[in-house]
Order: C-alpha cells, then structure tokens, then sequence
C-alpha cells in the first residue's frame, strides 16, 4: 500500500520503501509510467532479498500522486523527485532511471551530487522533449502546438499523448545535453538496439557527452524499450550491484 510524501510544493507524492543497508535504491520511472511497473516492482524484491534500502514513488500526475499529468512537466517531476530523494532516503543513494527517468536522474546528480552514490540509466531519454518531440514536429504540428497550446499524438501505449506548450518549453529549461555534465561516480548505461522509442543513438551521445572515470554503456541486442525480460531485469540488478561495488572502493 503506498505512503504518501506532501511536499513544499503542495504535491502530494505516492511512495513505496523498504528500510535495508545502504546505499540504497531509487528507481525513477518513465513518461506516463507509474511505480507498478514490472521494473520497479522487480527492483524492490531484489533489494528486499539484498537486505537493501529501496524507494520507489509516483511523480505528480502519474499513478497514485496527486495532481493532472497534462499540467505536468520535467522540472515539475525533477523537483518531485528530489523532494522525495530528500526526505525518504538516508545518505547517498544508487539512482536507477529509466527513460525519462534517466533524465530526471542526471538532473539529480547534477544539482544534490552529495545524494548520489552512483547511477544506473535504463533507455535514458535526456532532453526528449526537444530533441525527439519538439524536432520531430513539422511546422503545422508547431503551429498548434503555439496557437492551441497543445497537441494529441498517436500511441502505441493506449490514449492519445497530449503534449503540451508547456512541457517543451519547460523542457528547454532542463536540459543535460547542452553544458559539461560530470558524473563523478559510478555509472552504467543500459540500451535495447530494438528501442523503438529512445534510439541507441541517443545512448551514445550521452556517452561521449558526460564525463567520468567510471562511466559504461551496454547495448544489448535485440532488447526494447520496456527492458523488462528476465535477461534485461537481471542485467539492471547486475548493473546496481556493480556499481554498488564500484562505490565502496572509491
């Protein structure tokens, strides 16, 4: 049953934790994802059975948190997500995000760095909403988008996406890949070659353009955007306990 964070900005944040040795696990969920996704909900029982600290939570206007999705936005979720990193984690944590995710987690280890042990992407999506969306509009999609300040997208996912003026604009505030980003910890970087929806194109621009002295990209052949086979899911936990190891020596 989930517990609830409220927040200075008002937002009440649906949260799920289990107490363990640290340094614990955060996993940081997907555009329109919420935390039952078979990763998170994988990821807890592994560190249930690790004996580890883990938290797991819903950003404002996804699953159980208060709050309308379409009235949401990167620095809306990033924000939610340090306030819930803030007050229910103990010492510096093990990032795991997944992507979306992912971009929440760089902007994590780039403004509180002293809360970040280390950093596990899965499909990392940073800037997507002006490198995939915003690029990937033709000018009558852009037009509406600043006329109506909103526009209704196809997806494979169900409903229709509505992506809004708001989202891209305040996108262009957060993004990672523009400015020097130091990662000064462990880092490993996951990525299906079937992604249909992050290309590993984009996995490897985040590689050249971060810098580190522990930094690793695994493609794996054939995977997709879920990532959430069995191979994949025990991929990600390897992933966790390597840099876990990899933290302890630095």
């Amino acid at each position: 049953m989930a517990e609830y964070l409220e927040t200075e900005t008002g937002r009440r944040i649906a949260y799920a934790r289990i107490a363990g040795a640290g340094p614990g696990v955060v996993f940081l969920g997907g555009f329109r994802s919420d935390m039952t996704g078979t990763k998170a909900q994988y990821l807890e029982a592994w560190a249930r059975a690790e004996g580890r600290a883990f938290l797991r939570f819903d950003y404002s206007g996804h699953g159980q948190s208060s709050g309308d999705f379409e009235a949401g936005a990167i620095g809306d979720w990033a924000a939610d997500a340090m306030a819930a990193v803030t007050a229910l984690t103990e010492g510096p944590q093990i990032l795991v995000g997944s992507s979306m995710g992912g971009w929440i987690s760089l902007l994590l280890a780039r403004d509180m760095p002293g809360k970040v042990a280390g950093l596990v992407t899965i499909a990392a999506a940073p800037d997507f909403t002006e490198d995939s969306m915003w690029q990937g509009f033709d000018a009558d999609q852009r037009a509406v988008l600043d006329t109506v300040g909103k526009i209704a997208l196809p997806s494979e996912y169900g409903a229709p996406l509505v992506i809004t003026r708001r989202l891209i604009e305040d996108g262009r505030a957060h993004l990672v890949l523009r400015d020097p980003l130091r990662l000064p910890f462990p880092v490993r970087m996951l990525q299906g070659t079937a992604d249909a929806d992050v290309d590993q194109g984009v996995a490897l621009r985040l590689l050249e353009h971060v810098t580190g002295d522990n930094i690793r990209l695994t493609l794996v052949k054939g995977a997709d955007h879920r990532f959430s086979d069995p191979a994949c899911l025990d991929l990600i936990a390897a992933a966790i306990a390597e840099v876990t190891a990899d933290a302890a020596r630095a």
